[in-house]
């Protein structure tokens, strides 16, 4: 059943329990390796860094390149801005892009960042059956823990969930939130199965892919406009009454790990570090927050 209500004028919280009034949470989008390629029998995907698909009789190397950039120098550019601010992020990790990069594997264990499956492949949920899917969460949920060296507690698919996703990942024992939902700010719960589960939601708006989705981003300043836009305002908002606020932020190595568009990343960790009243926020802090202090 649909929910057109959700928290209603204001938010549960007045403030996060650590007095910030705004949370913002990057997710990194850890896709590269897990993507459909002829290498893997698969054929072409079309999220590089052209829009434009390849004739699917003809292997598409431009693109398969463009995916190796993300995980060879983009998320190590990230990783070295996130460490120069001292920023908490979510990854969110396809298993079987963390396997074929041990290094960054490596990395990701040692830290003590935020891990978010993101299923085993990078793969339309939407376009395979209840047991293809059911396969694909059970693999990853084996794989991912094995690798970080920590629990991994949440789900969220690529961008098209099934009616089945949510149901499929409160049934696994682990996992006690799913990021599907774009339809709030705020986490908030449901029943499924009739058990309680919480739903954290995450934005394709504040998301480097708008850099190919219309309208685009015309210069990566843009990027960091909208972004830096998004959280003053709503410290505004959360200064005049409207409750603690939830800002997540989408981006990709492929993407945003690119030399330019890295400028947007830098500019926003330095405004939100420097501004009082927001805060970095891994997702499972949040979580923790909201299942401790909502009821």
């Amino acid at each position: 059943m649909r929910d057109f209500v959700g928290h209603g004028p204001t938010a549960p919280l007045d403030r996060w329990p650590d007095g910030s009034l705004v949370a913002v949470n990057i997710v990194v989008n850890v896709e590269e390796g897990a993507e459909a390629s002829w290498a893997d029998g698969e054929g072409n995907d079309s999220w590089g860094e052209y829009t434009i698909p390849i004739d699917p009789t003809v292997r598409d190397l431009g693109t398969e390149g463009h995916f190796e950039f993300g995980s060879r120098v983009g998320i190590w550019r990230l990783v070295r801005l996130f460490e120069r601010f001292d920023a908490p992020v979510t990854f969110g990790v396809c298993a079987r892009a963390l396997e074929r990069n041990p290094p960054f594997a490596e990395w990701l264990r040692a830290s003590g960042h935020d891990v978010l499956g993101h299923g085993y492949r990078w793969a339309e949920v939407s376009q395979m059956s209840e047991e293809e899917e059911r396969a694909d969460l059970e693999r990853a949920m084996r794989v991912l823990p094995e690798l970080v060296g920590r629990p991994v507690r949440g789900w969220y698919v690529r961008s098209f969930p099934s009616e089945r996703t949510r149901r499929l990942a409160a049934a696994h024992p682990d996992l006690v939130y799913d990021s599907d939902s774009c339809n709030d700010e705020l986490p908030y719960r449901v029943e499924v199965d009739g058990r309680p589960w919480l739903v954290v939601p995450y934005t394709k708006v504040h998301n480097d892919t708008r850099y190919f989705l219309a309208p685009t981003y015309a210069a990566p300043r843009h990027f960091a406009e909208s972004l830096i836009g998004a959280a003053d305002f709503l410290l505004d908002e959360a200064r005049h009454g409207a409750g603690a606020r939830l800002m997540s932020v989408g981006l990709h190595p492929r993407w945003s790990g690119q030399a330019s568009r890295a400028t947007a990343v830098r500019d926003f960790l330095h405004h939100v570090t420097t501004t009082p009243g927001i805060t970095l926020v891994h997702r499972d802090q949040v979580v923790r927050w909201w299942i401790e202090n909502v009821r």
